[in-house]
């Protein structure tokens, strides 16, 4: 199991563009992909190719998230994605 960590950089947090941006790449690897908020147990985290989860999150600019993948090339996708979450999106 992969495990990298990620600060919500878009001034509105995860919500609405940045987590459509973040679930369509995350949704694009044959990872099952998971998001939690740092500090919640591992089993709540939710599908991070999922809009809906992402928003459900409720994570805010600044936020520390979870993200987990298991899987060959799995470390690669998470340090994709972790770029994706450091980026402020809202600033584009």
């Amino acid at each position: 199991m992969f495990e990298r960590t990620a600060t919500i950089a878009s001034r509105v947090g995860l919500h609405a563009r940045p987590a459509a941006i973040f679930a369509e790449a995350a949704g694009e690897y044959p990872h099952e992909i998971t998001i939690a908020r740092q500090g919640e147990p591992a089993d709540e985290a939710m599908d991070a190719a999922s809009i809906l989860s992402l928003m459900s999150l409720g994570a805010s600019h600044g936020d520390v998230v979870v993200l987990r993948a298991d899987g060959d090339g799995a470390d690669t996708a998470l340090d994709h994605l972790v770029q994706i979450l450091e980026t402020d999106h809202d600033a584009e």
